[in-house]
């Protein structure tokens, strides 16, 4: 039971129609259901599940831990709760990419992307990555591409190459990628403008942009990264930074305070909450379906 109007196929016809406007994408990460409605609500493109704060979210850190089931299954509960286009990270491709491709089209996302790294992978903005062969992610890619079955459901290439063999390679790189059947390339952990820019210059696809926080990238304005050329920009991890922060906070006020009383006025209040689930909707809808069945008609 929910409210979203639009089904898997019209989110992913909506994402492939937004690229195509030239006007950057962007894409904050839902670490659970209630942000991706929030995410909606402010007006956002599209909605991003981080592979890292899936890791983070079950206590877990970013290297490997998470499963094929850990993922789609809270990406499924993300996705069904907006009508939004959600772009998955599915790390390395959970051993079997066709499998993987299978899972993740049933579960209404409109793009995942997978990265060249080793299976025991590290978070892109961190030192002592170890990568496969060009050669290997080429197949990996291939195998993605012939999997999906809807030609909306987008493959994106992330290549972690830039800090283990440098721009220049991780440029090589990426064309075989797009040669292999990726139409998005996400270059991950660029260090200035001056590395998107010679990105777009040399690559003819739709890019990724991402703007984590405490990591290799300056962040930069979406309205810069628009004029560089990129077409998406993703913030991972900002809503669960937000998120923990605050309430580490006002867990330790609790504890030391013996009450919440002090940090009332940090908290969501119950009406703001009920009026981002649609509790009234929810609840009419209820009443409805109950009176109906309790006179007794089917």
């Amino acid at each position: 039971m929910h409210f979203v109007k639009k089904d898997t196929k019209e989110k992913r016809l909506d994402f492939v129609k937004k690229l195509k406007k030239n006007k950057i994408l962007r894409v904050p990460g839902a670490y659970n259901p209630l942000t991706a409605k929030l995410i909606e609500e402010i007006g956002y493109d599209a909605v991003y599940v981080s592979g890292g704060v899936m890791s983070n979210d079950l206590g877990y850190p970013d290297i490997g831990l998470t499963s094929l089931q850990d993922v789609s299954n809270r990406s499924k509960q993300i996705a069904r709760v907006t009508s939004l286009p959600t772009i998955v990270d599915i790390d390395t491709g959970f051993k079997s990419c066709k499998k993987t491709i299978n899972v993740f089209e049933k579960v209404g996302v409109a793009a995942v992307h997978i990265e060249d790294q080793i299976s025991q992978k590290r978070c892109g903005h961190l030192d002592n990555k170890e990568l496969i062969t060009a050669k290997k992610m080429v197949n990996k890619i291939k195998e993605c591409v012939k999997a999906k079955k809807d030609k909306n459901f987008k493959i994106i290439a992330r290549s972690d190459a830039r800090n283990v063999e440098g721009i220049n390679k991780m440029i090589d790189r990426c064309k075989s990628y797009i040669d292999a059947g990726a139409e998005i390339i996400f270059p991950e952990a660029l260090k200035n403008e001056k590395e998107f820019e010679l990105v777009r210059k040399k690559l003819n696809c739709y890019l990724l942009a991402n703007m984590t926080e405490f990591g290799k990238s300056k962040l930069l304005n979406y309205k810069k990264l628009e004029n560089l050329g990129y077409n998406i920009v993703i913030y991972p991890v900002s809503s669960q930074r937000l998120a923990m922060k605050n309430v580490e906070y006002g867990l330790r006020a609790i504890f030391k305070d013996g009450h919440q009383n002090n940090i009332i006025d940090k908290m969501q209040t119950r009406k703001r909450l009920y009026d981002l689930v649609e509790y009234e909707k929810y609840n009419a809808l209820n009443e409805k379906i109950y009176n109906f069945s309790s006179d007794g008609h089917e």
